[in-house]
């Protein structure tokens, strides 16, 4: 709904902080009022603060207490995604507000681009579809790239992402280790009680872990020293989780043998080391991007809306 529009106060009213396909704008329209908050000024937020009961957002919006309590009617956050990095958690609990989010539907998409960013990372795909676009190989073959198969690997988190990248990993048969918050009783994989220990003692060190203050900087030089020169890191989690600098270094140096990032600490800036690396490879936060998952995301987000409201699914 834009500002001029009439409202209608039989539907609540929903407040936009990501982008709509047109089919998803339509069949919300139908039990919803939508505003969108890229176009509600000031005097506009003041009439409408007391209306607006619940907010859409994706994986990158920023909620802050202060927002919050702009919308005193606020009721329900929905986040299309996995991450909740940037709604304030403890100021929704303060406020009464729920905030929901779809953890089951990019768990496999994300285990997907993983080990695809793996094998490209150990097999230097990226690197060698250039020597051949760019003419070289008749100058000589490429050189030997890294075994992806029978390696070890080490992830951290093993929740749904972790999982899913775990039993990928099997069929290449590969040994799994991990570590996180706790060990789990319900997994044959071996535990390692800090990332320290699991880095040293493995090929490759995937990160599907949550991002916030206790995995800041997670991924520091000593852990990147333990993963040591033929190992390669994966990040699928948060940007936060890896000292960027210290991966800089260790890049540069050749500490490890690569890394292959889905996720960066200021995107969608990049550091324009790692992209002038040669032994990196970089894709734009798109790990859980697929056609499927986003029909699936924004299915689960319209059902956590329409069960919070008592409203029954639109049928044609």
């Amino acid at each position: 709904m834009s500002i001029q529009e009439s409202p209608n106060p039989q539907r609540p009213r929903l407040l936009l902080h990501t982008a709509l396909a047109p089919a998803m704008r339509e069949r919300l329209q139908l039990q919803f009022e939508l505003l969108e908050a890229a176009g509600v000024g000031s005097a506009w937020r003041s009439e409408l603060c007391g209306q607006v009961r619940a907010m859409l957002c994706n994986a990158q919006s920023i909620v802050s207490r202060e927002q919050m309590r702009q919308w005193p009617a606020l009721e329900l956050i929905v986040v299309v995604g996995v991450g909740r990095d940037g709604i304030d958690l403890e100021a929704a609990a303060e406020l009464g507000i729920k905030v929901s989010r779809a953890p089951d539907v990019c768990a496999e998409d994300v285990a997907d681009h993983t080990l695809a960013l793996l094998l490209a990372a150990t097999r230097q795909i990226v690197q060698a579809h250039e020597f051949v676009r760019q003419g070289r190989w008749p100058q000589g073959r490429y050189p030997p790239t890294l075994r992806f198969s029978g390696r070890r690997m080490g992830i951290v988190g093993l929740g749904r992402i972790g999982r899913a990248v775990a039993r990928r990993s099997q069929a290449f048969d590969m040994s799994i280790a991990y570590t996180g918050r706790a060990p789990k009783n319900d997994v044959p994989y071996r535990w390692c009680d800090s990332v320290l220990e699991l880095a040293a003692d493995v090929d490759f060190l995937v990160v599907c872990a949550s991002g916030g203050p206790a995995t800041r900087g997670l991924i520091d030089a000593c852990v990147l020293q333990a993963l040591g020169p033929q190992g390669v890191l994966v990040n699928v989690g948060r940007g936060s989780i890896v000292d960027e600098a210290a991966l800089q270094q260790a890049l540069q140096e050749r500490t490890i043998a690569a890394a292959a990032l889905d996720v960066f600490a200021h995107e969608p800036q990049v550091s324009e080391v790692l992209t002038g690396l040669p032994n990196t490879v970089l894709t734009p936060h798109m790990a859980s991007s697929t056609l499927q998952g986003l029909q699936d995301l924004f299915a689960q987000a319209e059902a956590h809306l329409l069960a919070h409201f008592g409203l029954a699914p639109h049928t044609v």
